[in-house]
């Protein structure tokens, strides 16, 4: 049963084993935040609530499949009824297939689609279900530059990211409709170093890679919180690539097109093959084989930055404008006076 002296904020995670997911839990814990983990791995999920006990949160790791809307809803009654009225659902679970589209099966095709799409419906309707009748709340999901941009070998993910944006923005117009407290954000993700790469199934050559720039789970997982603080803004971009790929796509999409065309299928493979005992997620989580915790962090450490100029200017372009203004200011009034 939930203390009701406890004043510390109720967030649910899904994805929470592992990754984006298993960053942003932490980063919840560090605030001392009441967590619900959902992810299927039990061993990701015990170690992700470890780390949140560690940075003096509370945490509550329950086994669940967000392609199945009654274990996502029976884990929010859970965590409603054990931890307190939900304040932040944050959506990151996903699975995916790294395949050039012909050797995809459909019935792979559909399981990507039920857990990286219908999972953050699942997810939103279960989350929406408990914040309108209160009217407050938050819902962010957890997107991707690909929810604007298609890539080669990546048509699954892609097809589920521009699902989430679609379905995103219709639910953010009906919110704001019904002037509704509750509010829902939307944070596109750059690559970033995460397990996936070791774990997403996988018919590529040699070992996938995330395309550079790379970036820290933990860059993701400060995003995804500031996007919770303030809602109110319908999505944020998170590193610089995010920015010129979208910027890119909106002004010439047919010569990204040619471009990915030359370079997608390469920049997204190691020159290492493909491991032959590789595990998959795709029907069964990847820490049951083994018992192996994958953590947060990816096998790209070497190459993945720790931090984004990109998103400390999205966050304070009020200021930069400010300060943009004075400079232009201060040039004016120097040059009038050199003139006089």
């Amino acid at each position: 049963m939930t203390d009701n002296a406890n004043p510390a904020p109720v967030v649910v995670v899904t994805g929470a084993s592992g990754g984006i997911g298993r960053a942003v839990a932490r980063a919840f814990g560090a605030r001392k935040a009441r967590v619900a983990l959902l992810a299927r791995g039990k061993e990701g999920l015990s170690a992700a609530a470890e780390d949140i006990r560690r940075e003096g949160g509370t945490a509550l790791p329950i086994p669940t499949d967000v392609a199945d809307f009654a274990q996502v809803d029976a884990a929010a009654t859970r965590a409603e009824y054990e931890l307190g009225p939900i304040d932040t659902w944050v959506n990151v679970a996903f699975t995916s297939v790294f395949a050039r589209f012909s050797d995809i099966r459909p019935e792979e095709f559909r399981r990507v689609t039920e857990v990286s799409y219908l999972g953050y419906v699942h997810g939103t309707m279960a989350a929406l279900n408990r914040m309108k009748p209160r009217d407050r709340g938050t819902v962010v999901q957890v997107g991707s530059a690909l929810a604007y941009r298609g890539i080669p070998l990546q048509s699954a993910y892609c097809g589920a990211k521009h699902a989430i944006q679609g379905f995103n923005e219709a639910l953010r117009c009906e919110l704001l409709a019904e002037h509704s407290g509750v509010h829902v954000t939307m944070v596109q993700m750059p690559a970033v170093n995460t397990p996936q790469f070791s774990w997403v199934l996988s018919r590529l050559p040699r070992h996938a890679q995330p395309v550079p720039p790379i970036y820290q789970p933990e860059v993701a997982a400060g995003a995804v919180l500031y996007a919770a603080d303030h809602p109110r803004r319908r999505e944020y971009w998170v590193g610089g690539s995010t920015v010129g790929t979208l910027v890119a796509n909106a002004v010439a999409p047919g010569i990204l097109d040619r471009y990915l065309a030359l370079t997608g299928l390469r920049s997204q493979q190691t020159k290492e093959p493909t491991p032959a005992d590789q595990p998959a997620n795709l029907w069964q989580p990847a820490d049951g084989t083994g018992g192996h915790d994958f953590g947060a962090h990816g096998e790209f450490d070497a190459q993945a930055t720790p931090r984004s100029v990109q998103q400390w200017a999205s966050r304070h372009h009020g200021l930069l404008a400010a300060a943009g203004g004075a400079l232009t200011a201060s040039a004016l009034g120097v040059w009038r006076w050199a003139r006089a």
